[in-house]
């Protein structure tokens, strides 16, 4: 009885060598083949971050084995980039890498000290540098900010409220705009981005989505008006639109 005992246990012990055996040597197949190596980034939802960006910021090669990749570590990664908000990472076999990821969208350039700071919604700062650059972001005028660093917050309340205002207007009618003027504290007026630079009286920041809906259509509208417009005012309850002479 003791020697049938002794011949399972010896079977099972070979059965596990072999199931390891054999487990091993399909792990080893699809870590190392070369069909399934990286070759592709699937990358959805970058406007301004681009694959090369990725790519260095995750520390992703191309050529390496697509199942030696952790997607846990290089979505880690990306997420810690202040421009990146929100970040997924998947494998795509048999080749690819799908990232998904939703950008802290700049909104506003302001004036600092130092040079300029680009802006989200937030009022975080996505990025500094000393020589203006061109981007289809407008810049706030009429207020003094000092230097700040990539990832500190403005905590100019005024500021805040500009912001939360562009932040409801689409990407189209952003790109429109070169410049919001605080005029005075309570007072704000923006300007097209238009040969020649339509005033748009925003006023009070009040009635926040009216007055974007407003300035979307206007601005949507003035490509098309055959009539220059001199300024919009929004400040009335219907808005009023002074024609150049």
């Amino acid at each position: 009885m003791a020697v049938v005992k002794k011949k399972r246990r010896k079977r099972k012990i070979f059965r596990g060598v072999i199931f390891i055996v054999v487990s091993a040597a399909v792990i080893g197949f699809f870590v190392y083949v070369p069909f399934f190596t990286l070759s592709e980034i699937r990358l959805d939802g970058a406007k301004y971050l681009t694959e090369e960006d990725i790519m260095r910021v995750g520390n992703i090669y191309m050529g390496e084995p697509l199942f030696k990749l952790e997607t846990d570590v290089v979505q880690s990664r990306l997420s810690k980039d202040l421009r990146i908000e929100e970040v997924s990472v998947r494998r795509k076999l048999p080749h690819a890498l799908e990232i998904k990821i939703k950008e802290r969208r700049p909104l506003a350039t302001i004036v600092c000290d130092y040079g300029y700071l680009d802006l989200d919604h937030n009022g975080m700062v996505l990025d500094s540098y000393k020589t203006l650059k061109t981007m289809q972001i407008p810049m706030i005028n009429g207020v003094a900010v000092r230097d700040l660093y990539i990832g500190d917050t403005i905590d100019n309340v005024l500021v805040k409220q500009i912001l939360d205002f562009l932040q409801r207007l689409n990407e189209e009618t952003l790109n429109r705009l070169s410049e919001i003027a605080i005029v005075e504290e309570d007072y704000i007026v923006m300007y097209s981005a238009t040969e020649r630079p339509v005033q748009i009286r925003i006023g009070k920041l009040e009635r926040l989505d009216e007055k974007a809906r407003l300035t979307e259509d206007f601005l949507r509208d003035l490509e098309t008006n055959p009539h220059p417009v001199e300024y919009v005012d929004f400040n009335y309850t219907a808005p009023f639109i002074k024609l150049a002479e």
